[in-house]
């Protein structure tokens, strides 16, 4: 739904379409952004401004011929436990603040909140009547390790445990924890699980299907790109972990996921994502007005629903992750 103005850049020199309208998008977002930079800098607020540029996950390969994202030379993408879903580039900038460097540091989404309020000078500085407080956080303060490019104040973190699988990803249970140097994935690292290069890099195979492996332990350190599996060689590592993942797994709360509801299909509000168990008889009024050839393929089908299908969980044997034994 990008302005066409931002297609044309590219019809002239990408040929497919859906291609087109992906680079049109990030001019789209880039010019935006630079846009919130030119006002920053136009109302005196960018010497007290800290700009931070993240993603949730690495790029969406979605296992086809094509390659429409590259992690290389991470493996797998967007749903994998594998490093090409896990790590995403970040960048920050803060005038005076910071020098130019590159850091490896281990830091997690959940360390952002407690850094900002860290720089917000809230952190330890609350007196005994001020309202403001908070629950324990998961995440720690990194601004150090960020501006000064000093070690993290982490060494672990929770990839993620899903006892149940869905269509759309993992087809077993699964689950993926990072510990210093080492992590370990239970079950199925991905789809994706190869290696998706840019266009012309061909040393590493395209690979969709799941991997053969139940327990995979990597050196993200010295193998980030997780070629060499070494479960077997380090059984006490391996072992450790595992602990870890299940001391993790007794704290989760229940499972919420529902089976979907027909009546919450977008077609049923003109194509709106939007609550709808007190609408399902009515289409809400002002929604945007979609039409129905952006959701039709070249044949004039619906691509919608079968992708939508796709990604809602299944009713498939659920795994105790606190059942695991070695």
């Amino acid at each position: 739904m990008v302005p066409q103005r931002y297609i044309d850049q590219y019809s002239s020199h990408i040929e497919n379409k859906g291609q087109q309208v992906f680079a049109a998008m990030v001019s789209s977002m880039d010019e935006g952004i630079g846009n919130i930079t030119k006002a920053l800098e136009n109302t005196g607020l960018a010497e007290n401004t800290i700009i931070v540029f993240s993603s949730d996950n690495g790029g969406n390969v979605n296992c086809v011929k094509e390659v429409t994202s590259s992690n290389y030379p991470y493996r797998g993408g967007k749903r994998a436990l594998y490093e090409g879903g896990v790590r995403s580039p970040s960048f920050v900038w803060a005038r005076n603040r910071i020098s130019s460097l590159r850091s490896d540091a281990m830091i997690h989404v959940t360390d952002w909140l407690p850094t900002f309020w860290s720089l917000a000078s809230l952190q330890g500085k609350l007196s005994p009547n001020n309202p403001i407080k908070t629950k324990p956080l998961d995440g720690v303060d990194q601004w150090l390790a960020i501006s000064e490019n000093l070690p993290s104040n982490r060494t672990e973190f929770v990839i993620n445990i899903d006892p149940k699988p869905i269509a759309c990803g993992h087809r077993v249970p699964h689950a993926g924890i990072r510990w210093k140097e080492w992590k370990l994935i239970i079950g199925q690292g991905g789809p994706p699980s190869g290696w998706y290069p840019a266009p012309g890099v061909e040393d590493l195979v395209n690979y969709c299907g799941p991997h053969d492996s139940y327990i995979e332990l990597y050196n993200i350190i010295e193998d980030p790109s997780e070629t060499r599996n070494v479960s077997d060689k380090f059984p006490d590592i391996v072992q450790m972990l595992t602990d870890k993942i299940k001391a993790y797994n007794a704290t989760a709360v229940p499972m919420g996921n529902k089976k979907k509801d027909p009546a919450s299909n977008p077609r049923n509000f003109n194509y709106t994502w939007m609550p709808w168990m007190d609408m399902v008889d009515r289409v809400p009024v002002g929604t945007y007005p979609l039409k129905d050839d952006l959701f039709q393929d070249e044949y004039g089908q619906y691509d919608i629903e079968p992708t939508m299908d796709a990604c809602f969980a299944d009713d498939e044997t659920n795994l105790d992750m606190n059942s695991i034994e070695f």
